[in-house]
């Protein structure tokens, strides 16, 4: 068996940790940079978008003409809501996985339709989840999300007056 010198087993001990480095030094450049983190902002007007949506369609289901214009109001927030939503975040899908705006648990009567009771229960946990979001908002956007708020807590108390 032929002896190595010490020479030649540093030299080789050097050419691999080149090797090794240079090998990392690639993979590291074929990493995609890091994707920018969403505006909460943005997130924010998206979760209430998708909540307004389910809202509207809830009314739409109830089919009641008394119920209308509430449904009108919710349409009217909705407008202004996707006004706000910056264009280029308008052009990607809203609906965020999972959003904290209350859907309501079985509320529909025989039929598929919406029931008065079950609307007054979303309008109720709708507006309480509203003072949570003005959290961290600009002033524009949290007067606005107050404003709704407000909006939702009359409708919860009209719908319980004419249950």
């Amino acid at each position: 068996m032929r002896s190595v010198s010490r020479r030649a087993l540093l030299r080789g001990g050097a050419l691999g940790v080149a090797a090794v480095a240079a090998a990392g030094c690639t993979a590291e450049e074929r990493v995609p940079p890091p994707a920018e983190r969403p505006d909460p902002e943005t997130v924010l007007l998206r979760e209430l978008i998708a909540g307004k949506e389910r809202t509207v369609a809830l009314y739409a289901s109830a089919a009641s003409a008394r119920l209308a214009p509430f449904r009108q109001r919710h349409e009217a927030h909705l407008a202004e809501l996707r006004r706000r939503l910056p264009p280029a975040a308008a052009s990607v899908s809203a609906t965020p996985a999972s959003s904290p705006t209350p859907s309501p648990s079985g509320g529909a009567s025989a039929g598929g339709r919406t029931s008065v009771r079950a609307l007054r229960d979303l309008e109720g946990r709708a507006a309480a989840l509203r003072t949570r979001q003005v959290e961290g908002a600009s002033p524009p956007l949290a007067q606005l999300i107050a404003s709704i708020g407000a909006c939702e807590a009359a409708h919860a108390l009209a719908l319980s007056r004419s249950l």
